[in-house]
């Protein structure tokens, strides 16, 4: 089975690594989210493809659920020390591969090419592909001001309610070498448990990649981000409740509103008889656990994720 999943960091890296244990090698592909992409001491950092990256690897720290494990923090010390900026934290193993990658990315090598090379070094038997080699960077528009996402979501600590996010670049780009190719040749495709807005959005935004999965002739199966109606980590549920109107499955459904045809949902967020859909009918609600606390729940998702793409 040919899979082709959308996503970022986090909750979405882990389904991907449970869906990577199921399926057999060559069989997946993740295209992933560079709207959180930015420059930190005149290196370029791709956050949701590094998370990506180690999580299918093995290298991410399982306790923290970003960065490498075993990590260290010796060059962000020294760069607080020499009065340099220190508010995003990049650890010494991880800025190893940003200098990698930086390096690449100064001798015109695209980032789709790089992150290939990257994944071929640690073995993946998936594919991780950019939603594009074009500069896409995600804004947010908040009470306070309009932040470049990092600023707001690192620097400020995302405690500032968004009003509406922006795609800056995202009208000029195309996708990424492979993706759409990927998708025609699907037999599914998810959308992982990341974001709608900050996750998801930013690689839809691509209007290839958009018009591509509406007009898919395959099923395509969301993975809601909510346990409980609130996110496992950040602010997903909060913009829900502020841009969408709330945090019940028909909202998470309206955020992706004619694109897919299935939604997982966990079941503390099962809707009661009493409940008055808001989303179209056609959006067949699969219930289950999602919360994955380890492989094991990882995998057990990816199994419902799979016979909802086969239904």
């Amino acid at each position: 089975m040919k899979l082709v999943v959308l996503s970022g960091g986090g909750g979405g890296a882990r389904l991907t690594r449970g869906l990577a244990d199921t399926l057999e090698p060559g069989e997946l592909t993740v295209v992933g989210n560079v709207g959180d992409d930015l420059e930190v001491l005149g290196l370029h950092v791709s956050p949701d493809l590094d998370s990506l990256l180690y999580t299918l690897s093995g290298l991410i720290d399982e306790d923290r659920r970003w960065g490498r494990a075993g990590e260290t923090w010796n060059v962000l010390e020294s760069v607080g020390a020499w009065g340099g900026e220190d508010w995003f934290r990049l650890g010494d193993l991880d800025v190893g591969l940003h200098l990698v990658r930086t390096q690449a990315l100064r001798e015109g090598v695209a980032l789709s090419e790089i992150t290939a090379r990257l994944a071929g070094r640690v073995g993946l038997r998936c594919s991780i592909l950019p939603a594009t080699d074009d500069r896409l960077r995600t804004r947010v528009a908040t009470p306070a001001g309009t932040f470049a996402f990092q600023e707001w979501y690192v620097g400020r600590g995302h405690r500032d309610e968004v009003d509406a996010v922006e795609y800056v670049g995202a009208r000029e780009a195309s996708p990424a070498p492979g993706v759409l190719h990927a998708l025609q040749a699907a037999d599914a495709v998810v959308f992982a448990p990341s974001n709608p807005y900050l996750s998801i959005g930013p690689i839809l935004a691509v209007s290839a990649i958009r018009r591509a999965i509406e007009r898919r002739s395959v099923r395509c199966v969301a993975v809601s981000p909510l346990v409980g109606g609130q996110a496992v980590s950040g602010p997903a549920g909060r913009m829900l409740s502020r841009m969408a109107g709330g945090t019940t499955p028909d909202f998470v459904a309206q955020s992706h509103k004619d694109l897919i045809d299935a939604l997982v949902i966990d079941r503390s967020d099962a809707p009661g008889a009493a409940d008055v859909p808001v989303t179209a009918p056609e959006i067949e609600l699969v219930v289950t656990s999602t919360l994955m606390h380890d492989r094991g729940a990882e995998r057990r998702l990816a199994d419902v994720v799979l016979e909802a793409a086969c239904a």
